[in-house]
């Protein structure tokens, strides 16, 4: 095992993106030129779940278009303080599976550390928005516990690291965790689930590649891309880097009323993704979390949707469909009635 030094930069140009991000709704709509008159909506939103947008990510979004497919992914609007039956604060019974603090177990080979609860962009669809992040802030003295639970748990191979989204904190706080998880013989595994080098695709930097590269661990990075525009040139770079780095990379994306729900952009994304060299790995119906019913994509649609991508894609560029049920043992796949 190499054990990491911590590096001795103080700000990185990815740190300074993630702190310019704007914030309110004000500023949103100012930077986007939209209808000033649907600002009130805006308004609504906001207090049901905060603005978070990074500039890469705002740079990629159309001004003036209400129905960008990029722009509905961050713009709150009035129904998420809205009440839909069936539509809950935690919609995956994830509070029945946190052990300890900043740990969740739900599936037996594997655990999910909340590495931070913060992200680079506050997704409005997000099926954490209500998770209790408070009580599961996960500091770094706090690792040892960590280590202790995957010890007395020998079954889990894989450590997943999700948030919040685990790439807004320091590369020497991911060292500190790989040198921890190293450590611990039947751990096999780092997944890192993560929006942030979709929108600030910056955050791959020397540090992190190093830290990823030097590890015993085999590294899977799974990103989180909705929507082809979403990906461009600085975005495949980060990519490319990744892959010198030997850590293996796949995307999920949730399917999203208005932004993807049509079969030309899911198969432009699986074509695009490919082409930054990762492939589509789970496309999410949406959870069913409370103010986020306005992007719900029926399951019958849905499928639809999957037989035209089985008709026009090779299989390794067809996603899953999946839908995640709370006490399942894993993902449940959407049977496609495919004859």
């Amino acid at each position: 095992m190499i054990t990491r030094t911590a590096p001795t930069w103080h700000t990185e140009d990815w740190q300074i993106l993630l702190s310019g991000s704007i914030r309110s709704p004000e500023a949103l709509w100012k930077r986007l030129e939209l209808p000033l008159e649907t600002l009130p909506a805006g308004l609504r939103g906001h207090q049901a779940f905060p603005v978070r947008v990074p500039e890469p990510y705002l740079d990629k979004i159309q001004p003036g278009r209400l129905d960008d497919p990029l722009l509905l992914q961050v713009l709150p609007v009035a129904a998420e303080s809205e009440t839909v039956p069936g539509f809950v604060a935690d919609p995956l019974g994830e509070r029945q599976a946190n052990p300890q603090i900043g740990l969740l177990h739900k599936y037996q080979s594997r655990v999910l550390l909340v590495l931070s609860g913060a992200c680079a962009v506050n997704c409005r669809y997000c099926f954490r928005r209500h998770f209790p992040y408070a009580d599961n802030r996960l500091s770094s003295h706090e690792f040892d516990p960590v280590g202790a639970y995957l010890q007395a748990h020998p079954e889990v191979n894989e450590v997943i690291l999700s948030g919040g989204d685990p790439l807004v904190v320091s590369n020497a706080r991911i060292s500190s965790l790989l040198n921890l998880l190293e450590n611990i013989p039947s751990v096999q595994r780092l997944r890192i689930h993560s929006r942030v080098p979709v929108v600030i695709p910056q955050r791959i930097d020397a540090g992190l590649l190093d830290a990823l590269a030097q590890t015993r661990l085999d590294v899977v990075l799974v990103t989180h891309s909705n929507h082809p525009r979403e990906l461009d040139a600085v975005f495949d770079t980060a990519m490319g880097a990744l892959r010198q780095a030997g850590v293996h990379l796949l995307n999920q994306a949730v399917l999203l009323r208005g932004v993807n729900d049509q079969a030309d952009v899911l198969v432009a994304l699986s074509e695009r993704l490919f082409q930054g060299g990762i492939l589509p790995y789970y496309l999410h119906l949406l959870d069913p979390v409370a103010g986020a019913h306005h992007f719900d994509v029926p399951e019958a649609e849905a499928r639809s949707l999957m037989v035209q991508l089985h008709r026009r894609l090779p299989g390794f560029l067809i996603p899953r469909l999946v839908r995640e049920i709370s006490g399942k043992p894993g993902k449940t796949l959407i049977d496609l009635h495919l004859s």
